[in-house]
């Protein structure tokens, strides 16, 4: 056991050296969540789809939404602060592997009586835009590891909201990781990789495939649609647009927590839609519930999907109209949800809907008014089940010696 901790605290060392040396110059490009990178050959075809690893902010937040996601939110079994940090440090270093395409820690081991390090079913892949995305859920601020004082007041606990159906084995966590790529093996690889490390440290306590971005950070991407038909996120927070995320996303160290810092407050929850009822209803009701026009994505009354919304002009029982920032002094959301399909529910009806991912520089001021004024007005809420809820601090980028978390840990 001694020379297997030992040899896994090596490869985090070699891994955490090598990452150094190889991406330095990636870290300013990261500052604002990094652009995609492509490497390619001689001939000019494109042959990996990178997004650097580290920056100033953590990418998966304001890059790029690719096309598939695995989320998985851990709980810490060990009370040993020592084991919390060396497991953020080895998850780091199996991170910078596998998002620059690499197996974790590098070829297998000589000896074919050793475990690979790495679990296989990505050779021959590349990245695939692959980003992970750490946060930390408030049970991990307790006595175990003597963090209480500094849990950042933005990570209160959410209230309870009318309607919820939560389950308690699909909420809470301390840790969380978000996993995005455009091919689902390359993140369900990630995820595998990262639970396998944590063995002895941490264990899965809920995960969640999606698929089909249902929201997109690039103002010259087509608006994605949900379940519903619908396109999602047309008033979405852009990647690009760094005054929108400075004062709706990113941490500031006068918020009162600095080492969130460039940071952000991630809200997940899984939205089921009833998607058999909404199917039997009239187009124009449809219409009436969401305030867009179903083909086109227009505010009601509107041309253009971009046209703007005048709130006062929907239906008041609308999702658009009380979602609205204008109706939350300016609060908005920078959203990166996925679709679901799990199966059924063994009545004949889909377990479908939204994976919904929010991030924010306050949930107090952004996303707690607005899910008040929808839990009690929206119409929306005839076709959807809340049923997990779940609030994390991602603390701000890793520089190239850093780790995840080494603001609060180190």
């Amino acid at each position: 056991m001694t020379e297997s901790r030992d040899r896994s605290q090596h490869l985090s060392r070699r891994n955490l050296l090598l990452g150094a040396g190889a991406v330095g110059a990636a870290g300013a490009a990261g500052a604002v969540g990094a652009a995609v990178g492509h490497a390619a050959t001689a001939e000019g075809r494109p042959v990996r789809r990178v997004v650097p690893f580290h920056g100033g902010h953590q990418a998966g937040i304001a890059t790029p939404v690719p096309g598939h996601l695995h989320f998985a939110a851990y709980d810490v079994t060990s009370t040993s602060r020592a084991d919390l940090v060396g497991l953020l440090q080895d998850w780091t270093a199996a991170a910078r592997d596998m998002t620059a395409g690499h197996p974790v820690g590098g070829p297998s081991p000589a000896s074919p009586l050793a475990p690979p390090e790495d679990t296989g079913e990505a050779v021959g892949l590349d990245a695939a835009n692959l980003t992970l995305t750490v946060g930390f859920g408030p049970t991990l601020f307790d006595e175990r590891f003597g963090l209480g004082a500094r849990r950042p007041a933005a990570l209160a606990d959410l209230p309870a909201f009318p309607g919820d159906m939560l389950e308690p084995t699909r909420c809470g966590g301390d840790l969380a990781v978000q996993a995005c790529s455009d091919d689902p093996q390359v993140a369900v690889h990630a995820i595998r990789n990262l639970t396998r490390i944590a063995a002895g440290r941490a264990a899965v306590r809920w995960a969640q495939l999606g698929f089909g971005k249902a929201s997109s950070t690039e103002a010259d991407a087509p608006t994605p649609r949900n379940l519903f038909g619908f396109k999602d996120g047309t008033a979405n927070v852009l990647g690009a647009d760094p005054e929108a995320l400075h004062n709706q996303v990113w941490a500031q160290a006068a918020d009162g927590a600095p080492w969130m810092a460039g940071g952000s407050y991630l809200v997940a929850r899984r939205i089921r839609m009833v998607v058999e009822t909404w199917d039997r209803t009239s187009l124009d009701e449809q219409q009436q519930v969401i305030g867009r026009t179903k083909t086109v994505g227009a505010p009601l009354g509107s041309p253009h999907e971009r046209s703007a919304v005048h709130p006062g002009s929907l239906p008041a029982a609308s999702h658009v109209a009380l979602a609205h920032p204008s109706r939350h002094e300016g609060a908005r959301l920078l959203r990166r949800g996925f679709n679901f399909v799990d199966g059924s529910d063994g009545l004949g009806h889909l377990d479908a809907g939204l994976f919904f991912l929010a991030y924010q520089r306050d949930p107090r001021h952004q996303f707690v008014p607005i899910q008040q004024a929808l839990a009690a007005h929206d119409a929306m809420n005839e076709y959807v089940r809340h049923t997990s809820s779940s609030l994390w601090a991602v603390p701000p980028g890793v520089r190239p010696r850093g780790w995840w978390g080494d603001t609060l840990l180190a």
